[in-house]
């Protein structure tokens, strides 16, 4: 049978390449006002809504591989720095990861997921688009392990190509002195690969502090008690390291202030080791107030690549002349637009749960869509009006929604007048923005 060609499904498909290989400035609005005056032809010519349902969801579709590009190219673009920590249980490789993430002890300890035999690997913010990939040895120092075995796992790792910048960070414990092994690993991953730079972290800190001491002191710490078993732990891995620093991440209900004791210190060492763009990084995650920002605007740029399709098919839906008519296709089309980003964020949902997020995250904007879907009664204006009026709420939708989903990634309840603030402001701008179409 021979393949019908669907002019409007050529011309969406064309819109959708022109979003993901090219900024939104410049003409862009032109490019969607063009594209949804043709379309909007032909969808007026007396279809039914399940027709025009139909033709929509024909039109639009987003395949796994196309999801999968689009991601690939923004991870081309990330400064992914890959750490490679390698030191006993309890060494406070764990706390490291808070340390440069933020994030609860809980949340990393549900992050590591098996990776070899006696390696785990943890990606922050996520899988998709990591800024931050640690790797952790298991079993480590176990005298039931084989630490060739462990060291052939981490070469093997290590042989993979990548674009990522990469560091080794040596965890040892301040009072720990039977290293030999994590000195033997230390000395073959050195010896394959020089090139790599690697950071001696010294931690746990406070377990040697004088017995009176209730609290840290000022950064470094001058306790006679630090300062040899420092010095001995550096003799004792010389020429196997470039840089080292001492730091104390405790939990909370330690007592310990500050909780991560010389984090200032392990960022500016990394710094030294670590590519231009990737010390920026560190230094911007550890900025906790800019850290969400940076991740958020990261996400929000991936997911506007999505948002803009479904946007310009909402205006045509929209257009059709017949109130209340389009509306629960435009439903239908929004909720498959939250569910798509909840992906992209890493939340997978089904039809009924991305539909409640579009109630939840909507509030008020329903009376008004009710109230704009009645201005189609006015003749030759109204269904122009209710075109760009459904481009720019969905839109907003879709920016509140990343908002929704961007909480929930970073482990905080997604907080609802923030949301709806972000929707407000988004639809302000959107209306701007989709103003150019018109009949």
């Amino acid at each position: 049978m021979t393949e019908q060609h669907d002019p409007n499904s050529q011309q969406f498909s064309e819109l959708t390449d022109s979003v993901n290989n090219k900024s939104l400035g410049g003409s862009w609005k032109n490019r969607v006002a063009g594209v949804w005056n043709k379309a909007t032809t032909n969808l007026t010519q007396l279809l039914p809504v399940e027709q025009v349902a139909q033709t929509v969801i024909q039109w639009f579709s987003v395949s796994e591989a196309q999801v999968a590009e689009i991601l690939e190219k923004v991870r081309a673009e990330l400064p992914t720095t890959q750490a490679l920590l390698v030191g006993k249980p309890q060494a406070g490789k764990s706390s490291i990861v808070r340390g440069l993430t933020g994030v609860s002890a809980e949340i990393v300890g549900q992050g590591f997921r098996p990776h070899t035999q006696h390696t785990q690997r943890y990606a922050y913010p996520s899988n998709d688009l990591p800024l931050l990939i640690f790797t952790d040895t298991v079993g480590l120092g176990d005298v039931n392990q084989d630490t060739q075995t462990i060291i052939e796992e981490l070469l093997g790792d290590l042989e993979q190509e990548t674009r990522s910048a990469r560091i080794l960070i040596l965890t040892v414990k301040i009072n720990d002195f039977a290293t030999d092994s994590l000195r033997q690993i230390a000395q073959q991953l050195r010896q394959q690969y020089p090139d790599i730079p690697c950071l001696l972290a010294v931690t746990c800190l406070h377990e040697v502090y004088p017995p009176d001491t209730v609290d840290h002191l000022a950064y470094p710490p001058d306790f006679e008690e630090v300062n040899r078993a420092f010095t001995l732990i550096q003799e004792t891995f010389a020429g196997l390291y470039d840089r080292c620093v001492l730091i104390d991440f405790t939990l909370e209900e330690d007592g310990y202030n500050p909780v991560f004791y010389g984090l200032e210190a392990l960022r500016d060492t990394l710094a030294e080791l670590l590519p231009q763009a990737e010390a920026q990084a560190i230094h911007q995650l550890l900025n906790r107030e800019e850290a969400g920002n940076q991740i958020g605007n990261l996400y929000r740029d991936t997911a506007r690549r999505y948002i803009l399709p479904f946007a310009i098919m909402s205006a045509t839906l929209a257009a059709v002349p017949l109130p209340f008519a389009t509306m629960p296709v435009l439903t239908a089309l929004q909720v498959s637009m939250v569910g798509l980003l909840g992906k992209l964020y890493g939340q997978t949902l089904t039809p009924s749960q991305a539909g409640g997020v579009v109630s939840a995250i909507a509030g008020g904007f329903l009376a008004q869509a009710i109230g704009r879907e009645l201005v189609k009664f006015i003749p030759l204006f109204g269904s122009a009006i209710a075109a760009s009026w459904a481009a720019a709420y969905t839109w907003a939708l879709g920016e509140a929604a990343c908002v929704y989903f961007g909480d929930l990634m970073g482990g905080k309840k997604p907080d609802p007048q923030r949301i709806q603030s972000v929707m407000q402001e988004a639809f302000k701008a959107a209306q701007e923005r989709f103003k150019g179409i018109k009949r």
